[in-house]
Order: structure tokens, then sequence, then C-alpha cells
């Protein structure tokens, strides 16, 4: 094989490694919180390292799902959720 096709497939087998890395070692925490915005409610579930971090990244889906525009997306996320579950 040519240098240029060995060197991109070793580029493509480090992707994919870090990207399985980061999947199977780095989601310590599961969790689901619902939020109530505008009166429209969404319920989603996130992993991430902390459980802070899955919390925000959760609420971040849901606003996504029931806020339109920067404004209200900022709005939402400011929004405390109505219930917070911690998922095994």
């Amino acid at each position: 094989m040519k240098r240029p096709v060995l060197v991109g497939i070793l580029i493509v087998a480090v992707i994919l490694g870090i990207i399985v890395y980061s999947s199977l070692g780095l989601s310590n925490s599961r969790v689901e919180v619902c939020l109530e915005f505008k009166g429209r409610s969404s319920c989603k579930i996130a992993r991430a390292e902390t459980q802070e971090e899955a919390i925000r990244r959760a609420v971040d889906n849901a606003c996504g799902e029931l806020a339109s525009g920067v404004t209200e997306v900022l709005a939402c996320g400011r929004t405390q959720p109505s219930k917070i579950n911690v998922l095994k």
C-alpha cells in the first residue's frame, strides 16, 4: 500500500479508538431530568462524567425541544427542573 493510504487508515483507527474510549469510560453518571417551560414539558436522559454535568446536558436537551430562539433557550436553561432522577 502507498504511504498516504496507510496514514489515512491510521488516522481513522485513532479517531475510532477515541470515540470508543470516550463512550465506554467517561459516562459515570446517568440522570433523567424533566423540565416545564411555557406550558410544555419534556423529560430527557443524559450521561456524563459527573452528575452535575449530566443534569446540565439533560436540561440542554430538553430546552432544545421546548424553546425556540436564543432568548428562549437561555431562559429555559435557567429554569429549575421539575424532576431529577439519578439512574444507574
